[in-house]
């Protein structure tokens, strides 16, 4: 891996208007899924709505455990993108930076879980950015600090815009890629794109599969130890489902998985990231919360296995 720093500004620093959010940036989406274990979305007889998306996910987590958060990105101007966002606010998460696109159609998922609760999904649309691009200046502007993912293509470019300025204005970056590998042309470039998001971060939050993919190591202490020298402050990497994670950096912690009655793993990791952001942006982005919050996140993603969607 190289070090890539980040691009200098000409931005002055500027501190976040009281009580400000932070942002999470990127799609939600309609998960329909099937409750109950069949082997393939071909095998299923109904399906059922869940609000999903990784960013989504987060964000309704982070609420729920008393963060402020908004969301930024968008969904289609028709009946399920009215329905995701009623979900949100319900949520309590603000969407203020959450846009309805006309002539767009709201992201779907259709998904089914096997026996171990291991998910198969076939998506129907892409996400939506829409003209976030232009607004993303003051969504950052607006808020404490910045969540940010990297899942496909699509979302690169305002990714990165919403990272550069939120670095230059001393807001706290943290980066929890998810990488569909699928939606890349080439492995490489899509660890690539991880891999410009982690300089400059407060935490870097990873699977053992996506920190193996950026770094090629496929230890998880030598993929920390990479993504450390890359220029991140902290780095989790989760181990598995219930085998635990680790946490190195300017702080180091081992935590033990938590045991569950596996239904579905749709979105257990991002509940697990969704605690850890609430606890960061609770505590003015202090490191230590972070740790602090390690056992409470495994608790929250065995939790999400025990429910055929994260968010129920």
């Amino acid at each position: 891996m190289t070090n890539h720093s980040p691009k200098t500004s000409l931005t002055s620093p500027d501190p976040p208007p009281s009580g400000a959010p932070t942002l999470c940036l990127g799609g939600a989406i309609v998960d329909l899924v099937c409750e109950r274990q069949v082997a393939a979305v071909s095998d299923a007889d109904a399906f059922v709505p869940h609000l999903g998306g990784a960013a989504a996910t987060v964000a309704v987590i982070a609420a729920r455990h008393g963060a402020r958060v908004a969301l930024a990105g968008g969904a289609g101007d028709d009946a399920w993108g009215g329905w995701v966002r009623e979900r949100l606010r319900r949520e309590g998460v603000q969407t203020d930076w959450f846009e309805l696109v006309p002539a767009a159609r709201t992201p779907v998922a259709l998904a089914a879980v096997d026996s171990e609760g291991e998910p198969s999904v076939s998506s129907y649309g892409g996400p939506i950015v829409g003209g976030l691009s232009d607004r993303v200046k003051d969504g950052v502007r607006a808020s404490a600090g910045l969540f940010i993912r990297v899942c496909g293509p699509e979302e690169i470019e305002v990714t990165m815009r919403a990272r550069e300025l939120a670095l230059s204005l001393e807001r706290p970056v943290v980066f929890a890629p998810r990488l569909c590998v699928a939606r890349w042309r080439l492995r490489v470039e899509a660890a690539a794109a991880a891999n410009a998001c982690v300089p400059g971060a407060l935490l870097v939050c990873a699977s053992a599969g996506d920190a193996a993919l950026m770094t090629g190591e496929d230890d998880p202490e030598r993929a920390a130890l990479a993504l450390l020298k890359a220029g991140a402050r902290m780095v989790v990497i989760r181990l598995g489902a219930f085998e635990g994670a680790i946490l190195r950096g300017e702080l180091r912690l081992d935590v033990d998985g938590v045991p569950a009655s596996v239904i579905s793993k749709i979105g257990a990791g991002d509940a697990f990231v969704g605690v850890l952001l609430a606890r960061l942006a609770m505590s003015a982005f202090y490191p230590s919360a972070a740790a602090a919050s390690m056992g409470d996140a495994m608790a929250e993603a065995a939790s999400a296995c025990e429910r055929w969607g994260a968010l129920d």
